[in-house]
């Protein structure tokens, strides 16, 4: 009997979120470490990365930024490697937790790189990669989706 590709292999967009997800909260722990005055300067070339890091929009909810990036890339770096365990592969919580944690990652990266643009007028370089990764998370969950719609037709 010929298993399914699903089950005889892990999903490779549950692996390329936790790339994606292990790039972002490295990105995120460099500019933490800046903020904890572990790092002095930021390596940022032409970039404005230490103004765009002292502006207000720097800080949500009395928490910085940086901070909430190295949480938020674990957690989905987190529930996508839980998500290639066999007992878990299933678990319809899974993708809708990764297309709300990914979708809300890109939407927040699109705010912030408003800010930059339109309120601060300068660019940090290691937020725009930031907002890659997030770019890059959403899209890599999409395909979460049809594994949802799969699951609920066959339920």
């Amino acid at each position: 009997m010929v298993q399914p590709a699903e089950e005889v292999a892990p999903d490779a967009n549950r692996m390329a979120i936790a790339l994606f997800a292990l790039i972002g909260t490295l990105i995120g722990a460099y500019m933490s470490l800046y903020e904890l005055g572990v790092i002095d300067t930021l390596a940022c070339g032409t970039g404005a990365c230490e103004s765009v890091q002292s502006s207000p929009w720097a800080v949500f909810f009395g928490i910085p930024v940086p901070f909430l990036g190295v949480g938020g890339y674990a957690l989905i770096m987190a529930l996508a490697l839980a998500g290639l365990r066999p007992n878990l592969s299933t678990d319809r919580r899974i993708p809708i937790a990764l297309l709300a944690l990914t979708g809300f990652a890109f939407a927040y990266s699109i705010y912030l790189s408003w800010v930059e643009a339109v309120l601060i007028q300068a660019w940090c370089r290691w937020c725009i990669g930031s907002a890659v990764v997030a770019t890059l998370l959403f899209l890599s969950a999409l395909p979460e989706l049809l594994r949802l719609r799969t699951k609920a037709s066959t339920s």
